[in-house]
């Protein structure tokens, strides 16, 4: 049970703080301009608490905290610790996409434009994002006339440096072909500049000279080069009707709406700069703490800032003022280098932008709930049907399935994927290499793998509070492990259960896949669950999923052994040097029939290893040889 610690131990200054349950794993994060004052109110009647703080004080077993020199640093250490613990009384933002953004990869030697996705990468400029990536094509394809540099990757632009002729977008006159020095680098990187101030909102620019220069065509009689740039200057105006004019000023601003329940929150972005909306994204707030709306939106703008992928504009407008509103704003100016102002708009065009903005989020929002209703409905009627139907204690909220994945014998590998609440948790799939087991044998092959993964789920158990927090990796137990398999594995899952003494803690099942028959231990007989019934159909989307992730992993080792065995001892042929030689070639099969010349042209490639990697590839193997030699023919 959670005791209060004496006053006197906590610091009066900022920092942040860490509620901890009786496994040591971080259940809250919070920060504070006192540690002292926060914290006292946490320790009062829970009558006199919101429902899901008293529920997260009961649950806790100690607290922690960290303390910090200013209320900005306490802010980013809450963001960081909250990321790496994902406590679950905190609120999480949940983004089923993974938006796509056009992005200009300024840090290579001929820049080119790409849809990219995930992580913000140094040296490259992202615009976005947007709803589908066919938009960003579709806008690509309008510009490229007007600013013609390549779209081809790194191995295709290599590729045609070494033929010495161009690709087709040379030819249509969609790239001023950099592969074979049609245009030197000065120039193409002033193409790629003016590309970027286009997509950054700065189009008057680009229109005036192409306006000026088109003039100056027809004037000079040269009307083939006026009629080409009266093409590429309909492809910039279309480009420009894409992007939406919202404020009467050419003004950077980033719009966030929002719309809300007691358990989930929608909200919405606008990517506004120079006047145009050159971006959008939204995403759902799991609201698994009792917030107010300033709390809501300082946990939000924090959220979308920390590791933000646009630059960040000089206003931010949001529909109430954050919670601790000059410690954002001084923490957004800090992150920009300049003055950054969180408003909330009161009248003219930014307001009424700021309605349609909130007005998406509704809109949202009523989506979002009608699916949420259909999902959660549809996974509760599974786990209870599925409760039923094996004769479990409890609803198995979390399900870990095992499979097993080989070619006669070799390169034997098991999956273990995982289900929580009947929706896949692939931070915890975890995949084991067996190395056991000689020949063809399932059942010794799934008893090693049973036999890792439970014995580390009771050493975690061992382990000191703190130590069995940090590790994590196999801490919790399941409320069904499923088989991939018939009676055969049911059995080899049931004798390590009884040895670990396990057997009466967690139930063990097995789905036979050729008549989606489900075997348990104590029954002659499988049980048969009626092919329509949504439990089947949940134990087969995860019996399904630990086959596609055990054969995944197999063919990586396969893969990977198959590539040493071609490539490996070649003197000079470092790791670096081989796969840099793949990448580059396309492809194992590639390396081993590329012509000596295709070799020797690789400038990072020594001559002496170019002859030796064709020495060795290309090298007659002993049967071959003695079938060519005078006493294999006579």
């Amino acid at each position: 049970m959670l005791q209060r610690p004496p006053t006197a131990t906590i610091p009066d200054a900022p920092g942040s703080y860490q509620f901890k349950d009786a496994e040591g794993r971080v259940i809250y994060v919070g920060k504070a301009h006192s540690i002292r004052h926060r914290l006292a109110s946490y320790f009062q009647d829970p009558y006199h608490l919101p429902p899901r703080t008293a529920q997260m004080v009961a649950s806790a077993d100690t607290i922690e905290w960290i303390q910090v020199r200013n209320d900005v640093e306490a802010l980013m250490l809450e963001y960081n610790l909250i990321k790496a613990h994902r406590p679950r009384f905190n609120i999480r933002l949940r983004d089923d996409k993974s938006y796509p953004f056009l992005a200009v990869t300024l840090d290579d030697e001929w820049p080119r434009p790409m849809v990219m996705r995930g992580r913000k990468r140094k040296g490259v400029r992202y615009f976005g994002p947007y709803a589908h990536a066919y938009a960003i094509r579709e806008t690509l394809d309008l510009l490229l006339r007007s600013f013609p540099v390549r779209t081809c990757s790194d191995n295709k632009l290599a590729h045609h440096q070494r033929l010495g002729r161009p690709c087709l977008m040379y030819h249509i006159e969609k790239c001023t072909g950099p592969c074979v020095g049609e245009i030197d680098k000065a120039e193409y990187d002033r193409l790629v500049g003016e590309l970027v101030d286009f997509l950054a909102g700065d189009t008057d620019t680009i229109v005036r000279r192409l306006e000026h220069q088109m003039t100056e065509a027809a004037e000079g009689l040269e009307f083939e080069r006026a009629a080409r740039l009266r093409d590429r200057l309909t492809s910039v105006r279309k480009a420009i009707e894409k992007q939406q004019m919202v404020t009467e000023r050419p003004e950077n601003l980033d719009v966030i709406g929002v719309a809300e329940d007691e358990l989930e929150a929608a909200v919405q972005v606008f990517h506004v700069r120079r006047g145009r909306v050159v971006g959008r994204k939204g995403f759902v707030v799991d609201k698994v703490e009792d917030l107010d709306r300033p709390q809501l939106l300082g946990h939000v703008v924090e959220q979308i800032y920390a590791e933000a992928i646009m630059d960040i504009p000089r206003e931010v407008l949001v529909p109430d003022e954050p919670e601790d509103l000059a410690v954002h704003e001084e923490w957004l100016s800090s992150l920009r280098g300049s003055k950054v102002g969180v408003r909330v708009p009161q009248r003219g065009d930014k307001r009424a932008l700021h309605d349609t903005v909130t007005r998406n989020a509704g809109e949202e929002f009523t989506r979002h709930r009608l699916r949420r209703a259909a999902d959660h409905n549809s996974r509760a009627r599974a786990l209870n049907a599925l409760q039923e139907a094996l004769d479990l204690p409890e609803a198995p909220l979390r399900i870990e399935c095992f499979d097993m994945s080989h070619i006669q014998g070799s390169d034997y590998v098991g999956s273990m994927v995982v289900m929580e609440d009947g929706i896949p948790k692939t931070s915890d799939y975890r995949r084991f290499k067996v190395g056991s087991v000689d020949g063809n044998d399932d059942y010794a092959a799934m008893e090693e793998v049973l036999t890792r993964r439970l014995t580390a789920m009771l050493a975690e158990r061992e382990e000191p509070l703190g130590e069995r927090a940090r590790r994590r990796k196999f801490a919790y137990p399941p409320q069904l492990l499923l088989l991939d398999g018939g009676r055969g594995q049911l059995n080899v899952g049931t004798r390590v259960l009884e040895r670990l003494g396990l057997d009466d803690e967690i139930p063990v099942a097995a789905l036979a896949k050729q008549f989606e028959e489900v075997f348990v231990p104590g029954q002659a007989d499988p049980v048969r669950i009626p092919r329509q019934s949504e439990a089947l159909y949940l134990l087969q989307r995860i019996r399904d999923e630990a086959h596609r992730f055990a054969v995944t992993y197999h063919r990586n080792l396969r893969g990977r052994r198959m590539t040493r065995s071609v490539l490996d001892d070649i003197p000079g042929l470092g790791p670096t040097r081989k796969r840099r030689l793949v990448r580059e070639l396309g492809g194992v099969r590639a390396v081993q029939t590329a012509p000596l010349d295709t070799l020797l042209a690789l400038p990072w490639l020594p001559d002496n290893v170019a002859r030796a990697v064709h020495d060795k590839l290309t090298r007659p193997t002993g049967s071959d040889h003695r079938r060519d030699t005078p006493a294999a023919t006579s």
